[in-house]
Order: C-alpha cells, then structure tokens, then sequence
C-alpha cells in the first residue's frame, strides 16, 4: 500500500493567543501584563512552523501525507503504512502511542533545548535523514525494518464491560475531583479494600515523571526502565479506618501479572497520560485489570553517521535506558 507519512502536532502558544484575544496587538497586551513579550512567543511558533515545513519537504513526492492536531487524535484512524512524525515536546509522543499499533513513530524536538528529549529524539535534519532512509528503499519493507528503534513498553487498563486504554507513562484510577476513592484492589499474593486518592500505575517511560516523585517520597523504590515489560504501581495517600486497610499500597507487575481494582464508589475514573478528557469511566461494582500491554510503541532513534551512510537496513534495538 502507498506509504503516508502523518504529521502530528499541537498548536502552538502564538496560535492559541490568537485565537483567545483576537488580534496581534491584544495578545502583546495581555502578555506584557504579565512581564513576557510577544517577540519570544513569535520565536518559538516561526521554529515549529519551520521543523514542520522542513519535514514536509523531505517527504517523497509519492507518499500520502495527512495533518493532525493533538486534539483531533482520538478521532484520527492510523493506517499500518504509516511513518508518523511528532513534531513537540516528549508528551505529545505519549499523547499519540495510545492511539497506534506497531507504526514507527519518529519524534522530533522542535526546540532544541527546552524540551528533555526524551521521546523527541530527533532534530529537523535527523528526521529528514530517518524519512530519505525509509524512501530509499524499493520493496515496501516495514519502516522499523529500515530504522534503528526501541521497543517502549506500555500499560493497559481493561473494564469487565470490554472497554481498554492505552498509555506510555501511566494510568491514574481514582475520584474525578480527587476526592476519597474507594474500592479493593487485588494482586496476585493478596487484597484489601481501601480508600485513598488514587491508584497511579507507570512504565518506565513513566519513571522519570509522576513515578519517580512518588518513589523518592518513599525513599527510592526501583522502577522499571523503559524496555523492560513491567510496570510500578502506587496507592496515592491510603488511609486506614473501621472498613478500609492500607497495607498493599506499592508493587510491580510483570508481563501477564495483573492488579484488580474494583469500584466501591458511585464513580471512579481511569485516564492516561494526565489526558482526563480521555477517560474511562468505572461504576460501583466494576473491576478494572491493568497490566502490561500487548503493544509497545516502537520508537525511532537517530541514525549514527556509520549506520546513516551503510547500505544494510538497521535493525530494531531495545537497550535499557
């Protein structure tokens, strides 16, 4: 089938500016108020704009290509085809993964500098180096095939009513308003009931985020690193009373290993990636599985000046990180 290469992006602060104040001159207003100017946030959309042009004009005049904004991506369907490119900031990678299956995806830091990298791991001319290897090849063969990639595990919630959700870094279980939660929670050694502020369950990806503050609070607890197929999981603030416990309140799932939360309010949410209004919504009496996904998002990693000038096809990688 026909490669297509799919931009995704989020509009920029410039953009978001306008479109809340109207004109140029009353969103320099609204800015200077609060001691910021118009030319640095001019700055930083003229880079955006220039990595997605860039981009654009490295791809092969035979490919399709398709456009989506960050807020569009639940409603966009991916193809297998696919070679998609997010151009931002290491969420919006996160924010895509839970919305593909086994596309390669290329991650491309706009702002060099500011952003951590994390996930956007290629500059503008990296990603237009990755996009000439893939069209350089005559075959159709699979575009990880071509470029070097990791293999990041991610994790999985399942409500028995069949409904899932996907995330990279985590999944948040508990009240809508972060009020008291409460439900049981089992795994596979033991369970309890408990009230509390919530369930947060990471990957690896995760560790350097909300994980990684909720184990130096708890004195450095080991987290998974970002290829290995096992998750962290943490009660948020349980507290004990006549009806609840609050002993099980840390652990790690590996892969086929599950932990079951089952609601024991009106309503509880579950949703990914700090993304709430992506959620799932769980009912008193319903149980949550979550686990290692099946599916990993399959992360480009810039060609090396050896691999980008050799005539053999990287293979995939998934090293620890």
């Amino acid at each position: 089938m026909r490669r297509r290469a799919v931009i995704v992006h989020r509009r920029t602060e410039l953009d978001e500016l306008l479109n809340r104040h109207a004109t140029r001159g009353q969103a320099e207003f609204f800015l200077r108020t609060r001691g910021r100017t118009l030319d640095d946030v001019q700055q930083r959309h003229d880079t955006t704009t220039e990595a997605i042009a860039t981009i654009l004009s490295a791809i092969p005049t035979d490919w399709a290509v398709a456009h989506v904004e960050r807020a569009d991506l639940s409603r966009f369907l991916f193809a297998p085809e696919d070679v998609v490119l997010v151009i931002g900031q290491d969420g919006l990678v996160a924010n895509t993964a839970k919305y593909i299956t086994n596309q390669l995806v290329i991650g491309v830091d706009a702002a060099p500098g500011v952003n951590a990298g994390v996930l956007v791991r290629h500059s503008t001319a990296d990603a237009t180096a990755s996009i000439g290897r893939i069209a350089e090849d005559q075959h159709g063969t699979h575009a990880t095939k071509l470029i070097t990639h990791n293999q990041l595990t991610m994790v999985e919630g399942a409500l028995d009513d069949g409904q899932t959700l996907r995330a990279l870094n985590e999944l948040y279980v508990g009240h809508e308003r972060h009020q008291s939660a409460r439900y049981s929670v089992r795994t596979a050694e033991a369970s309890e009931r408990q009230a509390s502020s919530g369930i947060i369950v990471g990957t690896g990806t995760g560790a350097t985020g909300w994980l990684a503050s909720i184990s130096r609070d708890r004195g450095g607890r080991r987290l998974p690193a970002q290829s290995d197929a096992a998750l962290a999981w943490f009660v948020r603030e349980a507290w004990p009373s006549p009806a609840t416990q609050a002993t099980l309140t840390e652990g790690v799932i590996s892969r086929g290993v599950h932990l079951d939360i089952t609601v024991e309010s009106d309503q509880l949410v579950t949703f990914g990636d700090g993304i709430e209004t992506d959620r799932l919504t769980l009912t008193w009496g319903q149980t949550l599985r979550i686990g290692v996904a099946e599916q990993r998002l399959l992360l480009a990693s810039p060609a090396s000046p050896t691999s980008a000038t050799s005539p053999t096809p990287a293979t995939s990688s998934t090293p620890r990180s």
